[in-house]
């Protein structure tokens, strides 16, 4: 985590550096907006943490193992593309959810499936995605991206553990 914040907080300077030699105040302005953005999202961040770390305590290494460890195999990987399909809410809920998983030991083809599934197939935005787009043009991406997740996840199978 030190050199993605590295990068983040030279990325950081750099604007303000820019903000304020134009000289109108927008580095003060652009760190108020962060501010404010920081305040709406904290509560949502805490909790999403908070749930990664009781699915690391309350869910036994055990169980995640056998369901969607890398020794589940291709059902961890079907099983990680549906709940990342299913799972609610933004990358705020989604990544710490899977990294909480991963320490826990999910298997890496399953987290990747998870979270392509729900970058990819996101069931809960469907209703809205239908009202704006309508069904057709809904129905063709939804079935046009149903073998991506799987396929994601057993690639990084394959690549970075082992399918059994």
């Amino acid at each position: 985590m030190l050199a993605p914040t590295i990068v983040m907080a030279v990325i950081t300077i750099a604007l303000v550096i820019v903000g304020y030699s134009r000289g109108a105040g927008e580095h003060i302005a652009g760190l108020r907006i962060g501010w404010s953005m920081t305040i709406q999202i904290l509560p949502l961040l805490v909790l999403a943490f908070a749930v990664a770390g009781m699915v690391q305590v309350l869910v036994s290494q055990e169980l995640i193992s056998r369901w969607v460890g890398e020794s589940a195999g291709l059902r961890g990987i079907l099983l990680g593309s549906l709940a990342g399909g299913l799972a609610p809410g933004g990358p705020y809920v989604s990544l710490p959810l899977a990294a909480g998983l991963m320490t826990s030991g999910a298997g890496i083809g399953t987290m990747v499936a998870f979270l392509t599934g729900w970058s990819l197939w996101a069931f809960a935005r469907l209703p809205m995605e239908i009202g704006i787009l309508g069904w057709k043009l809904t129905a063709a991406r939804l079935v046009s991206t149903l073998i991506f997740p799987p396929l994601a996840g057993i690639i990084a199978q394959t690549l970075f553990g082992r399918v059994k």
